[in-house]
């Protein structure tokens, strides 16, 4: 495994690209930090899996015991000066949506490479005293269209909802705050493709996905928003990547002013959380956001990292309550 600054991973991922040579990568939110991969189907130590891709053991089936997870939450009163900070933004109108996330300390009764091999994502990434992520949410796809081009897709995944609440679809998909800041964030998401491809369009608007945890089922809102990219696309992987991070979905928008908003307001780095990882075949390019995201730090302390939507209409009650219902492994 190699760390690298963002600029000479994005170098290496267009040389990579150009030589059609199979790679994994991962860089930060921060877009500072990246680490890479050639042909990491050869190595065991960082366990992947990006859709089909996977390097995971093969034997590993439904989980056979249980996977305890006890969370401390830090108090509401943490949270709710956070979100003054935010929602200060938004009423300036230096924001419309911002995602404030926090880390919660938490207790596991089980290794990080446990919870890798046993959570149910359909992306998924361990790396060794450093992190575990198992993310339900796809960044960008890109893969070989008509006439030499290639067609990117991106599914920001925004809304999320307890699936026991009666009626918890129509809850989600009738709600006014939940309705304008999944918009928003289509809307963001739109600009940034234009940014690297023409023909944008919405192809699939605010789907239901449901996900299982230890907890219970949660349902989740997403969209399906594509462009069209040129034929010179995998010599310029790391450049269109580079382009559009950080990932829309887990900043804001206006995305830069946003992020000034998050970085007063949550004070700490966040490192490779919200960032992005995926895999590169030789000729398609997969990658997901990096949320469900446990965080192993040096002292032998874990923390898990969660975030949502804040808009001008949110109530940090509201939200608090979001993001510790986001504190769960999938099984």
């Amino acid at each position: 495994m190699t760390t690298l600054t963002a600029t000479n991973l994005f170098d290496e991922m267009n040389r990579l690209g150009h030589e059609r040579t199979p790679f994994l990568f991962a860089v930060d939110y921060e877009v500072r930090e990246g680490i890479l991969i050639p042909y990491p189907e050869q190595q065991r130590s960082v366990l992947y899996k990006v859709q089909e891709f996977s390097n995971m053991p093969s034997n590993i089936g439904r989980c056979s015991f249980h996977l305890a997870l006890r969370s401390n939450p830090r108090q509401f009163a943490i949270y709710q000066q956070q979100f003054n900070k935010i929602h200060r933004a938004l009423a300036v109108g230096n924001s419309f949506l911002a995602n404030l996330t926090i880390a919660t300390p938490i207790e596991i009764d089980c290794s990080l490479e446990t919870i890798a091999q046993y959570a149910v994502a359909p992306y998924k990434l361990y790396v060794p005293g450093r992190f575990v992520c198992f993310s339900p949410e796809r960044f960008v796809s890109i893969r070989p269209a008509t006439g030499g081009q290639y067609q990117i897709e991106t599914c920001p995944m925004k809304g999320t909802i307890d699936a026991s609440i009666p009626n918890a679809e129509e809850v989600i998909l009738s709600s006014y705050k939940e309705t304008a800041e999944h918009y928003t964030i289509v809307d963001l998401m739109r600009s940034d493709l234009a940014r690297v491809g023409q023909r944008v369009q919405v192809n699939k608007f605010r789907y239901i996905d449901r996900i299982e945890t230890l907890n219970g089922g949660l349902l989740q809102v997403s969209s399906l928003i594509s462009a069209t990219l040129p034929t010179d696309t995998l010599d310029r992987l790391g450049t269109i990547l580079g382009t559009l991070l950080p990932a829309g979905s887990i900043t804001g928008a206006p995305k830069e002013a946003t992020i000034r908003a998050i970085q007063e307001a949550e004070t700490e780095p966040r490192g490779y959380y919200s960032g992005v990882f995926g895999y590169f075949d030789g000729s398609c390019l997969e990658s997901a956001v990096m949320i469900r995201f446990i965080e192993e730090q040096g002292d032998g302390a874990f923390y898990f990292h969660s975030g949502g939507g804040i808009t001008i209409n949110s109530k940090a009650e509201d939200e608090y309550k979001e993001v510790i219902e986001k504190i769960y492994i999938p099984v």
